[in-house]
């Protein structure tokens, strides 16, 4: 049932007709609820297979830099 109200008239629709609006509309929602976590889940992968990579990166080369430094 599908309660409308405007102008404060109500107008309920009910049956069928109710369904053949509100089917629509939920299949509108869960493609954008997939595509929503779809891309939570490709940004979530992307920073992290980044941290996973970089991290290591950073501290061999702040150990290379450090060792090839001058020392006082």
């Amino acid at each position: 049932m599908i309660v409308i109200v405007r102008n404060g008239q109500r107008i309920v629709i009910d049956g069928w007709r109710a369904w053949v609006i509100a089917i629509p509309v939920l299949l509108l929602i869960a493609a954008f609820a997939v595509v929503l976590l779809g891309l939570v889940l490709g940004i979530a992968l992307s920073v992290a297979s980044f941290l996973l990579f970089a991290i290591p990166v950073a501290l061999v080369l702040g150990l290379l830099f450090q060792a090839f430094q001058p020392r006082r």
